[in-house]
């Protein structure tokens, strides 16, 4: 069905440039990316690719072989001399670190009919247009507007100013003073180009460095190294990074002019054709007044910061349609980094890579129930190109088959070495499941076949077939060495140790590996490994422990959950089947504190909240991102409270955890209103995909009731529950049901 929403919900807007690059307005086709800061007269436009990191010596980096400690490291964990055993698995190892995610370069457009500390102009706006990922900067007397493109696979600016002159820098904030740009102008036939390299240290064991060119088109004349123009102008841009020399400009300079032969509003509309119909497929109507809905966004948060107890859907609902814009952009061929696909400054914290034992995955969570599939198919792109370091990885720090993937990737490979004796990511045994999980949930999506992925879930099982090990007579197994992501139980002078056995997540990873390959293969090989699993504890408080091994204990301020995995995604303990796992779980939750505030922390918590059926819980979840000043002006997020540490958790999570809260599935069943907080006392939400074939064109409630309206891809039965009432429904393939409760 198709949104009546009023363009103001999809948009945001401001009164003034961005002070600093975090507030730049953002655009991005999945690999290149633009931040538009929106100065008038002295604009600076910062471009990123997917594939700029700095060579750091860890490009070419393998895992160890450690399989012949293995008997060792598991003798001294099951003694109790856990930090002895790890210091055995890491055999002395000091901690490497990914290749960074950086900045590539600015573009600078400065004004020559007005000089850049002149008054400031009338009429000034900056806004993004999320369903067509233009940014655009106008005021009395000039306008500029942006994008990149997703069906020509360039950036576009069109210039509208009596005069300007243009060029590209590489003085971004904290540059590495070894990293060298080369910028020049120059005319090529009738053909006006800017172009700028950055070349990598020649020793850094990695890329050779990175290429920006742009084509001027319009009254454009070559001033050193950068260009004037007069009247308006068409701006288009590639990049490219380079392995080795040498350069391909003279290919980049023919894809530039081939695709931009067209004027800004015909490249507009062929992007838009591609990026709309993605955008559109899902909205959320909060019943925002349409003066809330026209409010520039920081006045928008600056309403929600005036009243931190309460939730604003005003601004909730923009933060819902922002998050999904933002994931959008993010995502082609790889998925959403730390920051997404945007950097104005070096050095991002934790490299800006795929931290993925929390991050990643929660950044997707919103990809299959949001109708993103294209989202989702990134994800896929970033697995397909390392699920053969995950194999080396299993065969030489373990010695066994299948799959154990890393705790974080920079997008060039998947090996595994960032460990050490008291950071032990090579017992973290839960990584191939949890990152294969979005995949194996598309398929319950969209009912699509397996592929390749079956493969992969049966690897993913085969190496719990060969890790796992007895330790007595009952034939029972226990998972040793094992890794609770990242927290560990304290030894016996109160110091924790990370190394443990049991971790709860790794025991639901391989409960699920080995159900989800004997479902993907038709062949249960696996069902007496499986009843031979050690059982989840719940401790002497009532929760769920983080370890199902006595004497080991989890500590309660820390910002990861990884203990509620089963919970949240894999839906193995819930209220209706498991009825007492979940009481533990809830309890597990509630006494676990915040630690830093972190933003995936919160919102890990929300999600689990929603599937414990917990709305007041899943507010105050909200509440803590919200209301804790956590959004740029851009609605990009920060990783932390008072917007510290630019970072996409937030940003892009926040939408799946209202799709959580208000639509809950898993096939046969669907949860209406699971999970509303109070403050959603009515809305409308349109397109959510579920679990099993059905989509939910529309749900509309208030709190006297529901209507919904569904339609399944194949006929089925489908029973339906909700605060007003339960229903079953015999849906018919394609067949739109209407429902109305109570």
């Amino acid at each position: 069905m198709a949104d009546t929403m009023p363009a103001s919900a999809h948009r945001i807007w401001d009164t003034v440039p961005a002070a600093r690059w975090e507030d730049a307005f953002l655009s991005g086709n999945g690999e290149c990316g633009i931040m538009v800061s929106g100065a008038p007269y002295a604009e600076r436009i910062v471009f990123n690719h997917h594939r700029f990191v700095l060579p750091n010596g860890t490009r070419h980096a393998r895992p160890p072989q450690l399989a012949d400690r293995l008997p060792e490291v598991r003798e001294l964990v099951l003694a109790g001399r856990r930090a002895e055993a790890a210091a055995v698995l890491a055999d002395g190892r000091e901690l490497r670190w990914t290749q960074p995610f950086h900045p590539g370069y600015a573009m600078t457009i400065d004004a020559t009919a007005q000089p850049a500390d002149g008054p400031a102009p009338t009429g000034y706006r900056r806004g993004t247009e999320f369903t067509t990922g233009e940014v655009v900067v106008e005021w009395d007397g000039g306008c500029r507007r942006a994008f990149v493109s997703r069906a020509d696979a360039i950036a576009v600016i069109h210039v509208e100013m009596p005069g300007c002159v243009i060029g590209l820098t590489g003085d971004l904030p904290e540059r590495p003073d070894d990293v060298r740009y080369e910028t020049a102008a120059y005319r090529r036939g009738e053909h006006v180009f800017i172009r700028i390299r950055g070349l990598y240290p020649p020793d850094g064991d990695g890329a050779y460095g990175f290429e920006g060119l742009t084509l001027v088109r319009g009254d454009a004349r070559v001033v050193g190294d950068r260009v004037a123009v007069r009247g308006p102008a068409l701006l288009t841009s590639v990049l490219d990074r380079r392995d080795a020399a040498p350069w391909r400009t003279a290919e980049l300079e023919e894809a530039l002019v081939a695709r931009s032969g067209a004027g800004y509003t015909e490249l507009l509309a062929r992007h838009v054709a591609v990026h709309a119909p993605i955008y559109r497929r899902v909205s959320l109507d909060l019943g925002v007044s349409a003066e809330e809905r026209e409010l520039p966004v920081g006045e928008l948060l600056a309403r929600q910061h005036a009243d931190r107890d309460l939730l604003l859907p005003a601004l909730l609902e923009r933060l819902f349609h922002s998050g999904r814009y933002l994931l959008i952009s993010a995502s082609g061929v790889l998925p959403p980094r730390l920051t997404g696909l945007w950097l104005g400054a070096w050095g991002a914290a934790w490299a800006g890579d795929f931290t993925t034992d929390a991050n990643l995955n929660l950044q997707l969570a919103g990809a299959n129930i949001g109708a993103l599939p294209e989202v989702t198919a990134a994800h896929a792109a970033l697995v397909r190109g390392q699920v053969d370091d995950w194999r080396r990885n299993a065969a030489a720090i373990y010695g066994v088959r299948g799959l154990l993937a890393p705790g974080r990737t920079d997008g060039e490979h998947g090996n595994l070495f960032h460990f050490r004796a008291d950071w032990p990511w090579a017992a973290w045994l839960a990584g191939a499941d949890w990152l294969l999980h979005p995949l194996w949930e598309h398929h319950r999506v969209t009912g699509e076949p397996l592929g390749e992925l079956a493969g992969w879930l049966e690897e993913a099982a085969v190496f719990f077939e060969d890790f796992l090990t007895v330790t007595d007579s009952s034939g029972a197994v226990v998972v040793v060495p094992s890794f609770s992501p990242e927290t560990g139980p304290p030894d016996a002078d109160d110091r924790p140790v990370y190394l443990a056995v049991n971790a709860t997540m790794d025991i639901a990873a391989a409960r699920h590996a080995l159900a989800t390959a004997a479902e993907a293969t038709g062949v249960d090989r696996w069902a007496g490994l499986r009843g031979r699993l050690p059982a989840y504890r719940v401790d002497e408080r009532g929760a769920l422990a983080e370890w199902a091994w006595p004497g080991q204990r989890g500590d309660e301020d820390h910002r990861h959950i990884s203990h509620l995995y089963p919970v949240w995604p894999l839906d193995e303990i819930n209220p209706d089947d498991t009825p007492e796992l979940a009481v533990a779980a809830h309890r597990a939750l509630v006494l676990r504190g915040d630690e830093n505030l972190s933003a995936h922390g919160s919102l890990h918590r929300a999600l689990v909240a929603a599937r414990l059926r917990d709305p007041e819980l899943v507010a105050g979840n909200l509440r803590k991102i919200t209301a804790n000043d956590m959004f740029f002006r851009s609605l990009m997020s920060s990783h932390n409270p008072d917007l510290e540490i630019y970072n996409a958790d937030a940003a892009h999570t926040l939408p799946a955890v209202l799709v959580e809260a208000l639509v809950h599935s898993r096939p046969g069943v669907l949860w209406l209103l699971p999970a509303a907080p109070a403050a959603l006392a009515r809305g409308t939400v349109r397109g959510v995909t579920c679990r099993g074939g059905v989509t939910v064109e529309e749900l509309a409630w208030t709190p006297d009731g529901l209507r919904a309206r569904l339609v399944a891809a194949a006929g089925q039965r489908l029973t339906v529950r909700s605060p007003y009432g339960d229903a079953v429904l015999d849906l018919a393939a394609g067949a739109a049901v209407a429902l109305v409760l109570p």
